[in-house]
């Protein structure tokens, strides 16, 4: 397996973008996924995981929120989608005694805002995805992880690994 890190980088010029891309990756998004977000507040981390579960064929009924308070939000799609929101954690010990093996070896995608205050216990294959706060409207989104699955997410789009 091709473990060699690569790299995409995207400027979102709105929230609807920002869900279209994220919908386009949650279309191909396999149990076992696992995305670590980070970026400030307001930087777009819960609309990307709102697209993504319209890609998991997640019900629009569901309004996708940040779990800040519950910690974790799971939804029911063409595959589970695991939404964790770790900003309240004091160190990732705390992310430890959740359990979170269950869910990172379960039949589910996770999803992981503020991942930065876990990194040591997310495995090699998580997808890191970093928002960066450009103006009112748009956004730089930097995905990294490992060039296979960045090929096999951006499969039959515009967007292009490097």
């Amino acid at each position: 397996m091709n473990k060699q890190k690569a790299k995409i980088e995207i400027i979102s010029t709105s929230a609807g973008q920002t869900q279209k891309i994220a919908r386009a990756m949650g279309e191909k998004l396999k149990e076992g996924d696992i995305l670590a977000l980070s970026g400030e507040l307001g930087s777009g981390k819960t609309c990307f995981t709102a697209g993504l579960a319209g890609g998991l064929g997640i019900d629009e009924k569901y309004q996708i929120t940040s779990p800040t308070f519950t910690l974790i939000n799971e939804y029911s799609g063409r595959c589970r989608l695991y939404h964790f929101d770790v900003y309240r954690l004091k160190s990732y010990s705390d992310f430890e005694d959740l359990g979170y093996e269950e869910y990172f070896n379960g039949k589910g995608i996770a999803v992981i805002e503020w991942a930065e205050k876990i990194k040591q216990v997310l495995p090699v294959q998580t997808v890191f995805i970093q928002f960066e706060y450009l103006d009112e409207n748009r956004r730089r989104i930097i995905i990294t992880g490992q060039e296979k699955k960045l090929n096999e997410l951006v499969k039959d789009t515009k967007m292009e690994v490097v």
